[in-house]
């Protein structure tokens, strides 16, 4: 997998107060990549395209470096009790994201330094919780693993839930450079999760992503590094011939992850492909020709918690969906742990 380098690189003023913010720019400036300083309220004016699809081309090769300035942590249930960022965006290009519709127009790449800032947060929901186990996800607003090779926040992180009594990390990723993290002391606090699909949907809705050789190679090597490992089966959706493909995917990983690793503990989150009606419109804009489908008369409305409806399988087919995967997984997998259906 090649990895990602940006075209161009937006400093806010405020990141370079902070180590990582410093260590960034000596770094940028050593390749060929424009560098600007300006605030992230001025960076869209910074990033070309005449059309949505070059402005979407070249937000994701634009990196903004800034900090995380929210106080207070959003809710990440099913998947964790909550969630922060070390990076928003990713550059991926997956025809489908769920983030089409939270990252403006121009959705660039945003890079958080603050981490310290950020690690205090996170003690501070700790001890809000009576220091019960409290779950933290930091992949819900981009892959911190595809800048991996660039921040290094996320051994850091990983490294700090490590020191946590009561604190738990969840990563999930659509890429595959582990290398950095397999030495890590991370003392069993991070549960890894690698989202996986059918070939079909990898082929062609998700563009500059790890293959999914690739990604379970990396699950593999993780799960010998002794992380707890799991998988994202996200977007499913109902095509021509999905159930044989699902099949086959898990087959596949079974076959990949071999007897040893196959029999631990593992986890899978099954999510049905949704959207809403901003999202449809921005991915049409986006990819003229994408084949994701998005009829609306197929399938039923439900309020999402962001306030906006969204259009899922309707109950029936979501059932079919929920069985089947299910009975395929409980097929391959002694000991698999089905975390929910959303």
């Amino acid at each position: 997998m090649k990895l990602f380098m940006p075209e161009r690189v937006i400093f806010d003023p405020k990141s370079l107060e902070y180590p990582l913010g410093r260590e960034l720019y000596n770094t940028f400036q050593n390749h060929n990549i424009e560098i600007i300083k300006t605030s992230i309220r001025n960076a869209s004016r910074y990033i070309p395209g005449d059309t949505p699809q070059s402005q979407y081309v070249h937000s994701k090769r634009t990196v903004v470096v800034t900090i995380m300035r929210e106080k207070e942590l959003d809710v990440c249930k099913p998947s964790a009790d909550y969630e922060f960022s070390l990076v928003g965006n990713c550059p991926g290009n997956c025809e489908y994201c769920y983030l089409q519709t939270t990252q403006g127009r121009k959705p660039f790449i945003r890079i958080f330094v603050n981490l310290d800032d950020i690690f205090n947060l996170i003690k501070k929901y700790i001890k809000k919780n009576d220091d019960k186990i409290t779950i933290f996800e930091a992949a819900s607003l981009g892959d911190p693993l595809a800048l991996e090779h660039l921040t290094g926040s996320l051994a850091k992180t990983i490294e700090f839930f490590g020191t946590l009594k009561n604190g738990r990390l969840r990563v999930v990723t659509k890429f595959s450079n582990v290398d950095s993290l397999l030495e890590l002391k991370h003392n069993n606090h991070t549960h890894f999760r690698l989202s996986i699909n059918s070939e079909y949907i990898v082929k062609n809705f998700e563009h500059t992503t790890a293959s999914i050789d690739e990604r379970l190679e990396a699950s593999v090597k993780l799960a010998k590094a002794g992380y707890p490992m799991g998988f994202v089966v996200a977007p499913i959706m109902i095509y021509e011939n999905w159930k044989e493909e699902y099949s086959e995917l898990f087959a596949q990983v079974r076959n990949k992850l071999g007897p040893e690793i196959s029999s631990n503990e593992i986890t899978f989150e099954l999510i049905q492909h949704r959207f809403t009606s901003a999202a449809k419109k921005l991915i049409v804009e986006r990819f003229p020709k994408t084949r994701v489908d998005l009829k609306e008369e197929n399938r039923v409305l439900k309020w999402g918690k962001y306030g906006r409806y969204k259009y899922i399988y309707p109950k029936e087919m979501a059932i079919e969906i929920k069985e089947y995967i299910s009975s395929i997984i409980k097929e391959n997998f002694p000991n698999p742990v089905i975390e929910y259906f959303t």
